[in-house]
Parts: C-alpha cells; structure tokens; sequence
C-alpha cells in the first residue's frame, strides 16, 4: 500500500517543488492583505468575543489560507486530467484507489502547512500572541484532511473547469465569508446562522480558533470536524472508483 501512496505524494512534490516559489509568494499575499486591511484598520480598541479583532482575525485567516491550499488541489488535479491525463496514468498503475486519495490528501495537508506557517510569521510580525496546543495539530489535521478529500471528490465529479469554477463561486467563497473567519456567526440573521451550521468550516473556525486563544475547546465540534473528515474521505472514494469505472 505504502508503495502507491508514496509514489502519488512524491509526484505532487516534485511538481510542487518546480513552482515552490510563485506559489508561496502567492498565497502569502492574501492573508498580509486582510491583516493590513481589517487588523490596522479596526485597530487594537476593537474588540470581538473579548479578544483584539487582529487576535480574532488570525485564526480566521489559518483556517481560510488552509482551506484554499488543500482544496486547491481540485485544480491541479483537473489540470492533470483534463490535459495531461497523469491521472489516467494513475489508474493504470498498480496503485489502489485508496493510496491515490491518501496521496492527494497529504499533498493538501502539506500546502496547508506551509500557508498556516506563513500566518503564524505574520501574527509574530504584527504582535500577535497565539497559545499552540495539542488540540490545535489535531484540529488542523482534520480540517485539511476533510478540505482535501473534498478537493479530491469534487475534481473526481465535475466535467470542466467551469463547472469547478461554480462550485468555488456558490460553494467555496460563501463558506469562507460566512463560516467566522471575519466575524462571528452568531451575529448572523438566523436563516444564515441554520445555515453555516451545516458546513464544516464553522467548526473548524471555532475550534482552531478556541485551540490558538486560549477558549474552551467544545469537543462536539472537533467530533464533527472527524465525521466531515470521515464522510469527504468515504465520498472521494467513491469518486475515484467512479472515474476508473
């Protein structure tokens, strides 16, 4: 098994490590841009759940940068495809169904990793004092995991890049503005409050954010961060039986 595994994953890295730097630089932007804008902005009088809106806004912006690397597989693994058919080269190979998820997966984590680390400098940089837990290398290992599965799923499903494109627009972006990355949702209208209460990056920002700043850590959370975890790792199965098929 670990043959397979190792060879999807070593794959994904070598290419990654071709365009290392333009992705790093990248997808270090966005983040600096949201602390500038809203952390300088609403300065330090503001404050949110009793913390300083930059101290708020960090964990936020971990959880969001760490979605959009591990599900920003999807694109390259349309990309592959789509054009190249790498993928298709995969099936082929002696490699299970299985490994090709895990290596995809930990792809994910890995650009994960590398784009939370960013932030963690940033949060150094504008004064920002985080507490690293356990829970929190839990919580970001589920919340990548289940992004990443997710990522593999829906490259497996969608026939084009548009049809990604729309599931990034209707899907993506909402989670990402609505889920407590920025604010919290409870000061949502109660029809938008049942509703990001079904998607999982509302756990994940509360729990990763709870594990940084000291808050009580709801464990019904981090068990529902597994399940989605679980569920998008059981769904990118299928996907890719169904593409092999």
């Amino acid at each position: 098994m670990f043959n397979g595994f190792t060879g999807v994953l070593y794959r994904e890295l070598h290419v990654f490590s071709k365009k290392a730097k333009k992705q790093i630089i990248a997808s270090s932007l966005s983040p600096l841009l949201f602390l500038i804008a809203f952390g300088w902005g609403f300065g330090k009088e503001v404050t949110v759940d009793g913390l300083p809106y930059i101290t708020f806004l960090i964990p936020g912006l971990i959880t969001m940068s760490a979605l959009n690397q591990s599900y920003g597989i999807a694109l390259e693994l349309n990309i592959s495809r789509f054009y190249f058919h790498v993928f298709d080269e995969f099936l082929i190979a002696p490699v299970r169904q299985v490994e090709i998820v895990l290596g995809e997966a930990c792809f994910g984590i890995f650009r994960a990793m590398i784009s939370a680390a960013l932030i963690f400098i940033y949060s150094i940089l504008f004064g920002v004092k985080l507490i690293i837990s356990p829970i929190f290398f839990l919580a970001f290992f589920f919340h990548t995991f289940l992004f990443a599965t997710l990522g593999v799923t829906m490259a497996m499903i969608v026939k084009d890049h548009g049809s990604q494109a729309s599931v990034n627009t209707f899907v993506i972006t909402p989670m990402i503005f609505l889920c407590g990355t920025f604010f919290p949702v409870d000061k949502l209208p109660a029809f938008f409050k049942g509703m990001v209460h079904i998607l999982p990056l509302t756990y994940s920002t509360k729990v990763i954010r709870a594990s940084l700043t000291g808050g009580n850590i709801n464990t019904t959370y981090l068990g529902l961060m597994a399940a989605f975890a679980i569920l998008f790792f059981g769904t990118a199965l299928w996907a890719v039986k169904r593409v092999e098929a």
